[in-house]
């Protein structure tokens, strides 16, 4: 058994020197070919990436079916009332910062993007054999997004740390690591064994896939916006500079800790964006993306079963495999980063808060960026006053993104918004996720200890090497690819998991 919380003074927090010189060693061996042989590391992906896909694709949604299904049964029972850390265990965070914390953690730049240009892609190649830019299409085309962003997505968020947040609170385990989910079936030391070390291995690897692809996507979005505020050119340099500028950020973020960094940048982004999108909701087509959004939010409550078992049999079209599956294994490859950061943040609050609050909250987050953003570019390209779908179609998705915000009202105001609540996602995504990798490789970390400040800002900087090699791969199939890729591990993981917090439960 480990040793327990309540005995003596707190050990100092020590660097796990096998996990971090492993974990950073396959960062190198991995990005270093990707750089210097592009085409070809693009094409291993990519094969890899189909074959996950069609082969074993179904069993990414068995598990979003499982993960809901479970935190329903938690939520509604009298198990739900149990409170991480005792009954007498206060909350560290008021309700509005843990709210944005997990947030602004948990969606990172990722939502700038997809909210304003996805529809684009199911307008012109819709679901459930609708014709391409019908009004079916069109109705699809603003429902599906939300359904990615929706209540399933964040239920691949709130399992893990259900089963991380539970044994180190109620258990008292000495470590918060994904392994520490896994203590229900291995017991308390697991973290200190092999098998421990290979699953927080697996994860570390995850994670750097998973935050590798969203800086990917954000990158060259803020550099085609920065562009178009400066009448500048596009270039690599510009992109380069821009993951150097965020990398800064966050560093600095990381070295002032949860409570001086995190804390205040997702107090400051929640303000901002939930500003920015009233703005574009009421400076816009505001009828149109209210009455588009009722209606996707009617279309996925009336099939939301249909939506998460639709597998595509039939017309084969592969939209399940090229969106849907992406989108599950981009969560899952995030799932454990925000089941340990979540647990760091989540004491003194009880099961049913913290599924409800995840759950409930994310969800109603990502619905209002993309009623607002995703139908006000939707109408801007159906009234030809930006050819968003053009632009996406020549793959040039971050010239579409800048085109639909550079034509909304009170330039330039629009455009630095965006860049800077961007920014900030990318900020507080990279500090949180850095912050997990660090706890993950350090031997001891009990409750309201944190990792050493070095080690924190060195897997900032780390962060963002696989992001650059990505840039060489380039295009967006590369970054779909490579998440996929490596969020194939945590599958087995996840199964183990669900057994483990089973037990635990029981006990």
């Amino acid at each position: 058994m480990a040793p327990s919380r309540g005995c003596g003074a707190l050990m100092k927090p020590r660097v796990d020197w096998v996990l971090f010189g492993a974990s950073a060693g396959l960062i190198v061996a991995v990005c270093i070919p990707m750089a210097l042989a592009p085409e070809q590391s693009s094409a291993i992906v990519g094969d890899i990436y189909t074959w996950i896909a069609t082969q074993i694709g179904l069993l990414y949604q068995w598990m979003v079916l499982v993960s809901t299904a479970m935190l329903a049964v938690i939520a509604l029972r009298k198990v739900g009332g149990r409170r991480l850390g005792g009954d007498d265990a206060q909350k560290e965070f008021s309700d509005v910062s843990w709210v944005a914390m997990l947030f602004c953690a948990g969606i990172g730049a990722g939502i700038m993007y997809w909210a304003t240009i996805e529809w684009a892609y199911y307008l012109d190649q819709p679901p459930f054999g609708a014709e391409p830019g019908s009004h079916e299409a069109e109705e699809w085309a603003a429902t599906y997004g939300i359904f990615h962003w929706g209540l399933s997505a964040w239920c691949l968020y709130c399992l893990p740390t259900v089963a991380i947040a539970y044994p180190y609170y109620q258990r008292k385990i000495p470590y918060l690591r994904l392994s520490t989910a896994l203590t229900g079936l291995f017991g308390d030391d697991i973290g200190s064994r092999p098998l421990g070390r290979i699953v927080d291995f697996v994860f570390i690897i995850a994670l750097v896939g998973g935050t590798g692809t969203s800086l990917g996507l954000a990158t060259p979005m803020l550099a085609a916006c920065i562009a178009s505020l400066f009448g500048i050119e596009q270039t690599l340099w510009l992109e380069y500079a821009v993951v150097l500028a965020a990398v800064a950020l966050f560093a600095y973020s990381v070295f002032r800790g949860l409570n001086k960094g995190i804390k205040i940048l997702s107090d400051v982004n929640m303000t901002v964006a939930g500003a920015f999108a009233l703005f574009v909701l009421f400076t816009g087509p505001t009828l149109f993306a209210l009455k588009h959004g009722t209606n996707s939010l009617g279309l996925m409550v009336q099939d939301f079963i249909r939506l998460n078992t639709w597998t595509d049999p039939v017309l084969k079209t592969n939209f399940v495999e090229d969106w849907s599956i992406f989108y599950w294994a981009w969560w899952l490859a995030y799932g454990p980063y925000m089941g340990i950061f979540v647990t760091r943040i989540s004491r003194g609050r009880t099961l049913r808060e913290l599924i409800l609050g995840m759950v409930g909250f994310g969800t109603l987050g990502c619905a209002l960026f993309y009623i607002t953003l995703g139908n006000t570019a939707m109408w801007m390209d159906l009234e030809g006053i930006v050819a968003a779908r053009e632009l996406v179609a020549a793959g040039e998705a971050d010239q579409a993104i800048a085109s639909v915000i550079g034509a909304l009202a009170w330039q330039p105001l629009p455009l630095i918004a965006f860049i800077l609540v961007t920014f900030i996602f990318v900020t507080t995504t990279y500090d949180s996720a850095s912050y997990a990798i660090a706890a993950s490789a350090t031997r001891q970390l009990e409750a309201g200890q944190n990792p050493a400040r070095w080690h924190r800002v060195f897997w900032a900087f780390a962060l963002a090497v696989l992001p650059i090699a990505l840039m060489f791969l380039g295009g967006l199939d590369a970054i779909k690819s490579s998440v996929l890729v490596v969020s194939l591990p945590l599958l087995a993981i996840g199964v183990g998991m669900i057994v483990s917090l089973f037990r635990s439960l029981r006990e």
